[in-house]
């Protein structure tokens, strides 16, 4: 791969991956599995929480207002039973996914049009559809719809990293924790060059960054450039449903994955890791510096979230206050799209950054694994659009892609 290490022995690897989360553990089991040397660096315990993919659930769905995610969340899907099957684990739970909002709302129209082109099979409901569909458990007023659809699921996310770290390990990958990067340079032979707090310097033929909440630090040493990337703090929340209506809300009640559209997304999953509580949070929170998290919730996005949680649910959760709540990032991108691209520069096609996942990406690790194992190791891919990903695309314009609905995110600068 053009880099000159002989010698270096231990600290010799065709691929170093920078960041133990859910892309860069699905990537080196992309490089381990293809036969190439490969370490796994995380500067925190593996399986932390500081970051983006730690927690109990997330979701996984088709519905996505932009075209190109659907037709990766199918791919996604297939890699996900592909790696359980390997192991045994069981990290997905299909569900059905629930869309509400205004029946003219934007996003939700592009959401059915998405359906159409990516030939998902759905179902739209009046409101009163949906109250029948769901034995009154969902409630939306009259000039609402909702869109049922399959496809859709609750991923367990701390344990997926475990499965994506364990199947690397076993296809001979080096995982080493602790280990924060603090430069990344090219030596005289060629070779990508880590190195990390400890002092230890890695060489690699390549090297991927999936860095988080922590890309623009890190891209900024390196590069001297700035990445058009935000980190995010925000909050899960998890509601009490009432004794009765428990198993009804719940996976095995085959409640659906759901999401309500409008000026705050709200998204949530059924009842799974905590019996009796469902997940329901806002899609959104207030910028951050990733190593000084307030770790609290964000009063006036709360506020919004009971209003919510009491007028959509009949009823029958609990909605004066959630039960239980757990901080976490996303890495935002001014069009809520991704970044996946070569670093350039002196690294030219050795070096891909891969992240800003904007609070959606872990269901679609898998695939983003493999799309970002082809441009390391081979300088392309197929099957994915990147045009959507590339850093060029803020060239021009600082807001980056440009669509025809409205943002998801909700921010506050509080």
């Amino acid at each position: 791969m053009g880099c000159n290490t002989a010698g270096i022995s231990s600290y010799e690897f065709d691929v170093i991956v920078v960041g133990g989360g859910i892309m860069g553990s699905c990537t080196a089991y992309e490089t381990s599995k293809r036969g190439y040397s490969t370490l796994l660096l995380d500067q925190f315990d593996f399986l932390h929480n500081r970051g983006s993919s730690h927690g109990e659930s997330r979701t996984i769905r088709v519905t996505y207002p932009e075209p190109y995610y659907s037709s990766m969340v199918l791919e996604s899907t297939k890699l996900w039973e592909e790696a359980q099957s390997q192991l045994g684990y069981k990290v997905l739970y299909p569900t059905n996914q629930l869309d509400i909002g205004q029946a003219s709302d934007r996003s939700l129209q592009a959401v059915i049009h998405s359906c159409q082109s990516n030939s998902v099979d759905f179902r739209v409901l009046d409101h009163a559809q949906v109250k029948k569909e769901f034995s009154g458990g969902v409630v939306v007023p009259e000039d609402w719809i909702g869109v049922v659809s399959g496809g859709a699921g609750v991923i367990k996310p701390t344990k997926a990293v475990c499965m994506f770290q364990t199947l690397a390990f076993r296809n001979g990958a080096t995982l080493k924790d602790n280990m924060k990067v603090i430069d990344i340079r090219r030596d005289v032979g060629g070779c990508v060059v880590v190195l990390t707090a400890t002092g230890e310097k890695f060489y690699g033929r390549k090297c991927v960054i999936t860095a988080g909440a922590w890309m623009n630090k890190l891209v900024k040493v390196v590069t001297g450039l700035d990445v058009p990337i935000l980190p995010l703090e925000t909050t899960i929340c998890y509601w009490k449903v009432k004794e009765e209506y428990e198993k009804e809300y719940s996976v095995d009640g085959e409640f659906p994955c759901f999401a309500g559209y409008g000026s705050t997304y709200i998204y949530g999953t059924p009842s799974l890791e905590y019996p009796g509580l469902i997940k329901v949070g806002v899609h959104g929170g207030r910028f951050c510096n990733p190593d000084k998290r307030t770790w609290t919730p964000e009063p006036q996005l709360m506020d919004f979230l009971k209003k919510w949680v009491k007028e959509r649910f009949g009823g029958r959760v609990e909605h004066h206050h959630p039960v239980s709540t757990q901080s976490c990032m996303y890495s935002l991108t001014p069009d809520e799209d991704y970044v996946i691209d070569f670093l350039g520069g002196r690294f030219g096609k050795d070096v891909v950054i891969a992240g800003e996942f904007s609070g959606h990406g872990f269901k679609m690790g898998p695939v983003i694994g493999r799309v970002v194992a082809d441009l390391v190791l081979h300088g392309e891919t197929k099957g994915v659009e990147l045009d959507y990903f590339k850093l060029a695309r803020f060239d021009n314009n600082p807001k980056g892609n440009i669509k025809e609905f409205a943002e998801q995110v909700g921010t506050s600068k509080l």
